[in-house]
């Protein structure tokens, strides 16, 4: 910003100068041509006609001389900027203005018609992605609708078992719960993405916090076998509780989800000065750093073979929530051994 209004002063300053010069050079033209008027005739009447001739024709070639100002200077860049956001209210975000002037040297037009390329760079950047969000919610409500289609109409077969009946019902259950799933963390993450969720700090032991948002797995880790290490140190912070239950809870359901039987999850909370560390661990199958680069984007998920577990939005959230709290989050994967997704809270720490 402050080098555009550097700029509009510099250009001011030389439109002023040369108004100036302009003026000056048409008075000592008027001047000139009163002493030569004056010195050839004493006739009042032809001196007056012969003045106004004068000062009809000076206006003249200063409404000429205005005229071709305004079409090069004005109506020129002004013509291609209406254009511009014309196309752009019609909704083509392709439309890129061609800047004639130098960088550093910009006027006034150069500057709004900078802004209006990067307007349209963005407006076409939020086209693409509602473009894939749609397609993406389309696509992964449709999967499990289908399925509640084709177990209904297979339900209403008379000569069905009662365990064929009851397993059809699960199938039914599973997949409601994940389109009730899925509109949750939509629903969710637009709150978050416009603000709507109010990031309310308070004092809280985050050691507890974490405890109980285990415990809440305890039933599904007990069923899939798997060992549970936790390590935590006693720690208090300030900070959003229930914006960090988001973040915990989506960590450790996927460290389940993506754990082999009997396999093994690791929870880590240490405090690191005033900052605070907590990592999630597990010896499922890992990824490769080409999908660990990926793994944050709305709708994206790694492993394919268990898409139908999730919804690809569990970790976007996750990352929304310690963007809106001034953390860092990372990932370290191998194929085969394992992830951690790792959490920095900064200054977070309270003290009595």
């Amino acid at each position: 910003m402050k080098k555009n209004k550097a700029r509009s002063v510099r250009i001011n300053w030389v439109g002023i100068v040369s108004f100036f010069i302009l003026t000056a050079f048409i008075m000592q033209i008027a001047i000139l041509c009163y002493d030569y008027i004056t010195k050839k005739t004493s006739n009042l009447s032809l001196i007056a006609l012969l003045i106004l001739i004068e000062i009809i024709i000076l206006s003249t070639i200063c409404t000429v001389f205005d005229w071709v100002r305004r079409k090069i200077m004005v109506d020129k860049p002004t013509k291609k900027i209406l254009q511009a956001t014309e196309k752009i209210a019609q909704g083509d975000f392709n439309t890129k203005l061609q800047i004639t002037h130098e960088y550093g040297k910009y006027n006034e037009y150069d500057l709004i018609m900078e802004n209006l390329n990067k307007m349209a760079t963005e407006l076409q950047k939020n086209e693409v992605l509602k473009t894939d969000f749609i397609s993406n919610v389309s696509h992964e409500i449709k999967t499990p609708l289908a399925v509640i289609q084709n177990y209904a109409t297979l339900l209403q077969d008379d000569t069905l078992s009662g365990e064929k009946r009851r397993e059809y019902a699960k199938t039914l259950i599973n997949a409601s719960k994940r389109i009730t799933d899925l509109i949750t963390n939509v629903l969710r993450l637009n709150k978050l993405e416009h603000q709507e969720i109010q990031e309310k700090h308070e004092v809280f032991s985050l050691t507890e916090a974490l405890a109980d948002s285990v415990v809440e797995f305890e039933t599904l880790i007990e069923n899939k076998n798997l060992t549970l290490d936790c390590d935590f140190d006693d720690v208090f912070i300030f900070s959003s509780k229930t914006l960090l239950e988001i973040a915990w809870n989506n960590l450790i359901s996927n460290a389940i989800k993506f754990s082999s039987e009997g396999g093994k999850i690791s929870i880590s909370l240490k405090r690191k000065q005033k900052n605070v560390e907590i990592s999630v661990s597990d010896t499922g199958c890992g990824m490769t750093s080409e999908v660990g680069a990926k793994i944050f984007e709305k709708f994206y998920q790694g492993d394919a073979s268990r898409s139908t577990e999730g919804n690809g939005l569990g970790l976007t959230l996750v990352k929304k929530v310690i963007d809106i709290l001034g953390g860092e989050i990372s990932v370290q994967s191998e194929i085969d051994k394992g992830s951690m997704f790792k959490i920095l809270l900064k200054g977070c720490v309270y003290e009595n």
